[in-house]
């Protein structure tokens, strides 16, 4: 079987490469080792945060390009895949300021407000400091769109293939890459490599790629108290100068899953894991620390009600994305747990590289 661009890896990110590459007149070939839908890796779940609050100009282009590939494929598909419902941001002023700037510099709405007015706001959250508001943001429907991506991806001649694991990827030229699974050998002119937490083992010495840990996070569900309050999404860092916070893991994002209550996490803190060997088990220190969280600063929910949901990081150490070519090998990973808003953009990206673009600076392997 012969293709132009093989895609190893089915979540959000190799299905939007799917959809980008085929979209241009690529033939392409989607292999999955799982079945569709699956909760083994990142991707799953109805719910992520579209979240513009980044400081760094590079993060700010790619998520402005994703709100209009989001929107291009809400309109292909007829799904509605952005509620924009307003985001928050509170705790580490220092730090949001940046952000503001950042936002003024780039055109981006977003606007402080104190305390006081954020909390008649949003009575379901507790506030300590100002706020800063950014209304093009909310939450991204994740389950609806890997739908979408592939509906998109097979409208333009893509195929998708699950339950087919690969089992070694042979390069054989500059052009030419050879994909071996159980029944088959794909050959293709590139392959890209969105493989999630077995991006390493997959890739082997084929690539040299900056460490990527694997680690089992565990945000949970929980229920609101009152079905007619306002939930925006929210991300919420500790302040460094308050002690109150200090039983804090790392930042806490959040947001309203419809039909499942107000989700909110730590970010990136989980033990480290083997993705074929998860417990799947919550760490309890960690999760009654969450629920702290919730008691303290949710008064909109019960904080006994947390439903934990399991989950998978794959993170570098600075947490930016690894977006590379190693000859016909294209590899996407490091998400780091703030991957998926940016997902028809990363696979715009991953396009260009399979068709002999550049990799972007902040994203190159080789940084």
């Amino acid at each position: 079987m012969e293709v132009d661009v093989a895609v190893v890896g089915g979540g959000a990110m190799g299905s939007a490469a799917a959809w980008q590459l085929a979209r241009r007149g690529h033939s392409v070939t989607l292999l999955e080792q799982f079945g569709q839908g699956h909760h083994i890796g990142a991707s799953h779940g109805a719910t992520r945060n579209f979240n513009m609050a980044y400081a760094e100009p590079d993060y700010l282009d790619l998520v402005t390009e994703a709100k209009s590939l989001w929107d291009e494929l809400a309109a292909e598909t007829d799904t509605q895949l952005l509620d924009l419902v307003g985001l928050v941001n509170h705790g580490d002023v220092r730090r949001l300021h940046g952000v503001r700037a950042a936002h003024a510099a780039l055109g981006i709405e977003s606007h402080f407000i104190p305390a006081s007015e954020a909390a008649s706001r949003w009575q379901g959250m507790n506030f300590r400091s100002d706020v800063l508001v950014v209304p093009g943001s909310g939450r991204v429907r994740a389950a609806d769109a890997l739908v979408a991506l592939r509906r998109a991806a097979e409208s333009h001649g893509a195929r998708f293939e699950y339950s087919t694991p690969v089992r070694d990827i042979r390069v054989t030229g500059e052009d030419r890459v050879v994909v071996v699974t159980d029944s088959a050998e794909i050959e293709a002119r590139r392959v890209v490599v969105t493989a999630g937490a077995w991006t390493t083992r997959l890739l082997g010495n084929l690539v040299r790629l900056p460490e990527l840990v694997v680690t089992q996070e565990q945000p949970a569900h929980f229920t609101p108290l009152d079905d007619s309050l306002v939930w925006p999404s929210f991300n919420h860092s500790p302040d460094p100068d308050d002690p109150r916070d200090a039983y804090w893991y790392s930042p806490v994002y959040g947001m309203l899953t419809p039909g499942e209550g107000i989700k909110a996490g730590w970010h990136g803190v989980g033990p480290m894991t083997d993705p074929d060997a998860r417990s799947f088990t919550p760490e309890p220190v960690q999760l009654g620390a969450l629920a702290r969280y919730a008691r303290e600063w949710l008064p909109g929910v019960d904080p006994a009600s947390a439903v934990p949901i399991s989950c998978t990081y794959t993170s570098t150490a600075n947490e930016d994305f690894v977006l590379d070519r190693f000859g016909p090998v294209v590899v996407g990973a490091g998400f780091s747990g703030h991957g998926f808003k940016f997902t028809p953009a990363v696979g715009r990206v991953l396009a260009d590289l399979a068709d002999g673009g550049r990799a972007p600076g902040r994203f190159s392997a080789r940084r």
